[in-house]
């Protein structure tokens, strides 16, 4: 499938890369824009569309050329208004309508009253399980935290003070710690480089220690369970009975192929009716430095269309491009009607599961290197606090942001 992705963008660069006005170069993260770049030349003549890909395509706008369009993730930032045109004109009775976007993920990409960024795709959280414990839970389509300790207590099982079966650790996966500090008020956002709430993330992370402790009796238990049984992906633990729960992101469940998932179910993690949508929201932008706006609005208004989304899905169903991308752009649609009644076509599991628009918790404005920050030193920071009772056990986050802008100045 990789190939696949990697041969139509050489395709599409040989094909189509030239200086005419009416073709647009799209930079982009996401490999999948070859396949609809491709699909938009063959349905139309006016206009043309060339991909390029590019792992941080907002960044490598000041090193000399300029696209005509960018759609990838993390372009919201303190530059957002000095890189990208005002899309205000693209809203309105002749063209895109608001209302068919989710509001708070559409509201992300504005500043003040001007849309500067279109959400594309976006991605939740959810707990998996075996799907003979569904009468377990209380509800259809979420779970929250208090739920998932009960449920755990009562899975686990011990052999001479040994767990041979645990419910869930939340430090089976740094994304789920996060995720707990991002709905803990933690408040990630962009500074120089970065700012939070110190108060809050260490409010989170007491109460993960907490679970820890009361539900798994410590963190060398938990450390030792993993050691022992996680040899296996999660999937295959929850159906062979070792654990009740697994952490996993809408985007790699609904890509598991058909057989694992059949004995699987989900549900989307919520908090005070709160759900995190991750960091990785994919958004498309003008650049003001574009030469080919015309064919990049065209593109926009051509690619937001439901019907043009529903297309593109069977398109990659027919072509089992699904088996490894899920939905549009490796999410699901910005579009509400889209993810709420066409996907259910295509993700039977989808059906009156998708939760409140009013529910979703979109991410603060984060610095334009939010992505080496959160690998290198915020995600290290929560797996060792999480394991330790006390705050003074490990290396602050602010010296760990401190010694890494000293070297990377």
């Amino acid at each position: 499938m990789h190939k696949y992705s990697a041969c139509v963008i050489i395709f599409a660069l040989v094909l189509l890369s030239s200086c005419n006005v009416k073709t647009a170069q799209i930079w982009t993260d996401r490999p999948e824009f070859a396949l609809y770049g491709e699909y938009f030349n063959v349905v139309q003549n006016k206009y043309k569309v060339s991909v390029k890909y590019a792992a941080f395509p907002a960044n490598e706008i000041g090193r000399g050329n300029c696209p005509d369009l960018i759609a990838a993730s993390w372009l919201k930032n303190s530059s957002t208004g000095s890189i990208f045109r005002n899309l205000n004109n693209l809203f309105g009775a002749k063209g895109l309508s608001r209302t068919t976007f989710y509001q708070r993920i559409l509201a992300a990409g504005r500043i003040d009253h001007t849309q500067y960024l279109v959400p594309v795709s976006f991605n939740i959280p959810a707990l998996v399980f075996s799907k003979d414990k569904e009468e377990l839970l209380s509800n259809h389509y979420t779970i929250d935290f208090d739920e998932v300790q009960v449920l755990s207590k009562s899975f686990n099982k011990m052999n001479r003070d040994v767990y041979t079966h645990m419910g869930f650790s939340p430090l089976w996966n740094d994304d789920f710690l996060l995720i707990w500090s991002m709905l803990s008020g933690t408040s990630f956002m962009e500074a120089n480089p970065l700012s939070w709430d110190a108060a809050a993330l260490e409010r989170s992370m007491v109460f993960i220690n907490n679970w820890t402790n009361d539900i798994n009796t410590s963190n060398h238990a938990e450390d030792d369970f993993t050691f022992k049984y996680f040899y296996e992906p999660p999937d295959r633990l929850i159906q062979s009975g070792r654990i009740f729960f697994s952490y996993m992101q809408s985007k790699d469940f609904f890509i598991l192929d058909e057989e694992r998932r059949n004995n699987i179910d989900f549900r989307w993690i919520v908090d005070q009716n709160r759900i995190p949508v991750t960091d990785d929201t994919v958004y498309m932008g003008i650049p003001k430095r574009a030469r080919s706006s015309k064919a990049a609005k065209a593109f926009i208004q051509w690619f937001f269309s439901i019907e043009n989304q529903r297309t593109l899905l069977e398109y990659s169903t027919i072509n089992r491009i699904n088996e490894n991308i899920f939905g549009i752009c490796g999410g699901f649609s910005a579009l509400s009607p889209v993810t709420e009644q066409i996907y259910p076509l295509f993700y039977p599991e989808l059906l009156g599961r998708m939760p409140p628009p009013e529910y979703f918790l979109v991410s603060n404005v984060l610095p334009g290197n939010w992505v080496i920050l959160r690998e290198r030193i915020i995600l290290p920071y929560l797996h060792d606090r999480a394991r330790k009772s006390d705050e003074s056990e490990t290396y602050p986050l602010e010296r760990r942001m401190a010694d890494w802008m000293r070297v990377n100045r």
